[in-house]
């Protein structure tokens, strides 16, 4: 018996997969006090391991797959912080344009690129994340006023550029630039939010682009995003989360910061060994 062309214990095996996959991003989420590709892209590129799927077309579909959970839960979070006003919408429509260009020229270098090209993007910028998480500090500031120069126009783009090619929401790189302009944390957070459906919902009707046609996908999958995939992934998360939270209850925030800063390294590491044949 099959489903679309696949074999009904191939989908028994992916879902079940998956599910513990997403048991294992809901528990990191809720540790960490993180969400999105920053967790789910390694957790997807194991789990797509696991399931035997190409490995040239592996990172293309963690990435694609990543993004249509962080498009959910990225216009979740940004509606939230919208009703407690702490979007300063005037930035939103400032820099929003200059994200999806660089969402748009990271979806077209990711359909060009072979699947070392994302594991090099992971390399490079996950480790900027790491780092910035392990030794930065809320109180460096470079003003009071976001400048008005091209320069800033030109930092949302490269924002949204690396954010769709790791699959991440932007909070990282957005948050990092509005504190060194004197925003509070709280306005910095929620103002970063917004920028996340900006970036997963192009990027991930570019990924279902990119990838359209392409063979060897897993089942259910639309170009380089499995939509069996995100359905179990988002529930599942969201149930384990609080077992999560519940963990890191009473843990300092900056304790949870180095926390997911080691865990960004790790997985830098393992990409990086793929990247040079240690591992696959």
């Amino acid at each position: 018996m099959t489903l679309a062309g696949h074999p009904i214990n191939e989908i028994v095996w992916l879902v079940a997969a998956l599910l513990a996959a997403g048991a294992l991003t809901g528990l990191l989420s809720g540790m960490l006090g993180v969400g999105g590709g920053g967790v789910l892209v390694p957790v997807l590129y194991e789990t797509f391991g696991f399931m035997g799927v190409d490995p040239a077309i592996r990172m293309h579909m963690s990435v694609g797959t990543s993004l249509a959970v962080v498009g959910f839960t990225s216009l979740r979070s940004a509606t939230s912080h919208a009703r407690r006003g702490s979007v300063d919408l005037a930035v939103v429509r400032r820099l929003g344009p200059w994200v999806v260009c660089g969402v748009v020229l990271g979806v077209l270098l990711a359909r060009s690129v072979p699947a070392s090209g994302l594991k090099w993007a992971w390399v490079i910028f996950g480790t900027l994340m790491a780092t910035k998480l392990a030794f930065g500090r809320d109180d460096w500031r470079l003003g009071t006023e976001l400048p008005r120069s091209w320069l800033v126009e030109l930092y949302a783009a490269f924002v949204g550029f690396v954010s769709v090619l790791l699959s991440i929401a932007g909070a990282a790189y957005m948050v990092t630039l509005l504190t060194l302009y004197g925003r509070p944390m709280l306005q910095a957070i929620g103002t970063s939010s917004a920028f996340g459906p900006l970036i997963a919902v192009p990027g991930l009707i570019g990924f279902m682009w990119a990838g359209w046609g392409i063979t060897g996908t897993p089942p259910l999958s639309v170009g380089y995003s499995n939509l069996l995939a995100a359905a179990l992934i988002l529930p599942t998360s969201l149930l384990v989360a609080p077992l999560g939270v519940r963990i890191a209850h009473g843990v300092s925030r900056r304790t949870l910061e180095v926390a997911f800063a080691v865990f960004l390294y790790v997985v830098v590491a393992r990409f990086l060994a793929s990247l040079v044949g240690i591992a696959s």
